[in-house]
């Protein structure tokens, strides 16, 4: 691991520009957010080493590639609970539940080495407003549907839609991480969408968000 002060000092910078010197509701971070983001990026490393988690090996470009493109959609995010749909190792669900104490977040994957390092770290982290699931967003059912749903990565935003609709509240919002935003991608939706251009420090490349206004089902 780098030095402990070298991860800071880039969350720490990352922070600042993501949100400015006066950050709006909900994107304020305590010292202890912080130190809870870090002590997450070393276990994350950590296990990496032996059970190949995530593709980013350095923590350094971990800060940048994992905390600060989670904590992007933090101004988007306005309601819980929250569902994390296919959280892999914890993202962006981890980083958001700790940016946001006062929302209960679920964080589901349906691989069990991931959801096994997900439920340690929240372990580790002392995080009582997260859930863990390991079980197919096709196949869950939970006791109570989500008014958030955030993907990074997942899939055609089209089949996002389609796979998460039994999961949805009413007026939920589904918040789709993406690199670049292809026009086929979103020709293909019919619910009403917005694309964010996202500005991730240290972080070359496009990131969007896109978010869709769902349609709950009247099934399941």
């Amino acid at each position: 691991m780098p030095e402990t002060v070298s991860l800071r000092r880039r969350l720490d910078a990352g922070i600042d520009r993501l949100f400015g010197p006066e950050p709006p509701a909900g994107c304020r971070f305590e010292p202890s957010a912080r130190e809870a983001m870090l002590a997450y990026l070393e276990l994350l490393a950590r296990w990496n080493r032996s059970f190949n988690l995530t593709a980013v090996r350095d923590p350094l470009e971990m800060v940048p590639r994992h905390l600060l493109d989670s904590l992007a959609v933090l101004p988007y995010l306005t309601a819980g609970p929250v569902l994390d749909a296919g959280t892999g190792a914890g993202l962006p669900g981890i980083p958001l539940a700790i940016a946001r104490p006062d929302l209960a977040f679920t964080l589901l994957d349906g691989n069990g080495k991931k959801t096994r390092f997900v439920r340690q770290a929240v372990l580790t982290l002392g995080l009582p407003n997260v859930d863990v699931i390991q079980d197919r967003l096709e196949t869950y059912r939970p006791a109570r549907k989500f008014a958030t749903i955030v993907t990074r990565a997942l899939a055609a935003t089209a089949d996002l839609v389609r796979v998460t609709r039994h999961l949805c509240a009413d007026d939920a919002i589904l918040l789709a991480m993406k690199g670049r935003t292809a026009d086929e991608d979103m020709a293909a939706l019919d619910n009403p969408a917005v694309v964010h251009p996202l500005s991730v420090p240290f972080l070359d490349g496009e990131r969007t968000l896109i978010e869709i206004r769902c349609e709950p089902s009247q099934h399941g």
